[in-house]
């Protein structure tokens, strides 16, 4: 609550960000440079190491640093990536260096989800892609697509179903082989959030308890206006945070 005539005073830890992010700015640690050990950062600040992991943990949250295990903590460089609002496949949103592992190339009777939000006949399979993205050698991302039948994504485009086989052996999802179609599709995306459990098939997959905590990301995205793909990408607790922009 903030009384009338006065100012809110920060917490203590957004301060401490504010004169790390100051630090970055004076060219102190510059884009790239791997900041102090968190010993080491706490005695140059003067400060407590729990205020300085607090003022980390904003940092890391807001894309200012990025943390890497044997790495440590470095000044990001440039400025963020694209996120889910700009459409882009989330191989090319995940820091670091990043793989499509394909598990999963096949066709299938549409599930419950797929028939809620794509204009498919509940009789007729459709195009299913089932991936793993690692990031930096580690899995971060299980990425699962389904697509309308090949003969109605032709009224789309007719080189449509031809791209998608011939991806099939290639390290890709399908939405980064409608991205990057040519000439350009008119995509638009939407996507909504839910926090959810890994469970046992998926936690195989990381190889991780089924009980660890997952955002789940659900996107339909549409070609012209008519929905061709929708999408499930599971992020399990841990994993490289990524960029979502937005504006008014």
């Amino acid at each position: 609550m903030t009384v009338s005539g006065h100012r809110a005073r920060r917490r203590p830890a957004v301060d401490l960000y504010e004169r790390i992010v100051e630090s970055i700015r004076s060219g102190r640690y510059p884009p790239g440079a791997t900041l102090p050990s968190e010993p080491a950062l706490a005695a140059e600040l003067g400060v407590s190491r729990p205020a300085l992991r607090e003022a980390l943990i904003l940092l890391q949250e807001d894309g200012v640093i990025t943390v890497r295990r044997g790495v440590g903590r470095t000044v990001r460089s440039g400025t963020p990536r694209k996120g889910f609002e700009r459409l882009s496949p989330v191989e090319h949103l995940l820091p670091g260096q990043t793989r499509v592992r394909a598990l999963t190339r096949s066709s299938e009777e549409p599930t419950d989800l797929v028939l809620q939000h794509l204009p498919v006949p509940a009789h007729r399979e459709v195009r299913f892609w089932e991936s793993v993205v690692d990031s930096d050698g580690r899995a971060a991302c299980l990425v699962q697509e389904w697509t309308l039948p090949d003969d109605m994504l032709r009224d789309r485009d007719t080189e449509l179903p031809d791209e998608l086989e011939a991806a099939v052996d290639r390290k890709r999802t399908v939405l980064d082989v409608l991205g990057s179609h040519e000439p350009a599709l008119s995509l638009h995306g939407s996507s909504g959030l839910s926090a959810t459990l890994l469970g046992r098939q998926r936690g195989e997959v990381f190889g991780r308890p089924p009980e660890t905590p997952v955002v789940l990301v659900t996107q339909v995205v549409s070609a012209d206006g008519v929905p061709v793909l929708v999408a499930k990408y599971v992020l399990p607790s841990g994993v490289p945070a990524m960029p979502l922009l937005q504006s008014r």
